[in-house]
């Protein structure tokens, strides 16, 4: 197949030396010349422009978008839909919110421009093993792409979900369950350094938990990896970011009266994580006081 990819980011070159590597046609955007350079160098024809892109596209084009979600995702579709024609394809990779993928496909239908929304999943490492994609859309347009899906994905791990959306919704929750299972994991980890037995060794706690254990898994391979960069993390600081998956998780849940209760929590932590320090801690603290003369720790 031939397909445009708009984001030549980490993961759109992934995505892009993928498929090359499975005999399809790579041409590419990015605003910044030195990805494009990058790119070039897998075999990927860069263009610097959207619109030089899309003139240079075969009929009917297949444009793969793998930018940030929000506003650059839906000004980005936006210009594509003043550009592409009845019958083109635009496929949403990134970790769009449902509910936006839904209205970009109402956009697009009205001009016959097809949409297939697609929950990417397996980070960095889905480049060498394969990624795992959820997709939603039109059943019969999805099944055109199966050699696309084929390349790109790893031994069972591509499915149609249903309807515009889906695909996103699908990936939403799976990173709402990424949530709770990291921050199980760090919790544990942190009771291992700081339990009743001094100078555990996080790389030998991490190797055997990998390896046969019921809690191995992917995340347990990339904790050990973590590990043996760096035994204590002592570089790093205990500040964790969020990309609005798991707060779309929790609302959607709370919508729907569904109780995630170690999602939630695990999305509040990272919120607790940005704090040098809590106004409710301090308030809990003067509480202490008020009523028991507790000793306040002061600046």
């Amino acid at each position: 197949m031939n397909i445009g990819i708009i984001g030549l980011g980490k993961m759109g070159l992934a995505i892009a030396k993928r498929a090359i590597q499975h005999n399809h046609t790579v041409s590419g955007f990015a605003p910044s010349e030195e990805t494009r350079n990058l790119a070039n160098t897998f075999g990927v024809t860069t263009y610097e422009s959207v619109a030089d892109l899309i003139s240079h596209l075969p009929t009917p084009r297949t444009i793969w978008l793998m930018v940030p979600a929000g506003e650059i995702t839906r000004s980005t579709i936006i210009t594509l839909s003043e550009i592409l024609v009845p019958g083109d394809t635009i496929i949403d990779g990134g970790n769009s919110y449902f509910k936006d993928s839904q209205i970009q496909a109402e956009l697009l239908e009205s001009k016959s421009i097809n949409f297939i929304d697609v929950g990417t999943s397996g980070g960095l490492k889905g480049e060498e093993i394969g990624f795992s994609l959820m997709i939603g859309g039109d059943k019969t347009l999805i099944k055109s792409y199966n050699p696309l899906w084929e390349a790109l994905a790893a031994p069972d791990a591509y499915a149609y979900m249903g309807a515009s959306g889906s695909g996103h919704f699908v990936k939403m929750v799976h990173n709402g369950i990424e949530y709770g299972i990291m921050q199980a994991m760090a919790e544990g980890f942190e009771l291992v350094k700081e339990g009743p037995y001094s100078n555990l060794n996080m790389q030998e706690v991490s190797k055997v938990w990998k390896n046969g254990s019921i809690i191995r898994s992917f995340l347990m391979d990339l904790a050990y990896d973590a590990f043996q960069k760096e035994a204590n993390l002592d570089s790093i600081i205990d500040y964790v970011d969020d990309n609005g998956m798991g707060r779309w998780t929790v609302n959607t849940a709370i919508e729907h009266a569904v109780p995630l209760p170690v999602i939630t929590d695990a999305v509040y932590a990272r919120f607790r994580s940005r704090q040098q320090e809590s106004f409710a801690g301090k308030t809990l603290a003067a509480l202490r006081n008020e009523f028991g003369g507790h000793e306040v720790k002061k600046k």
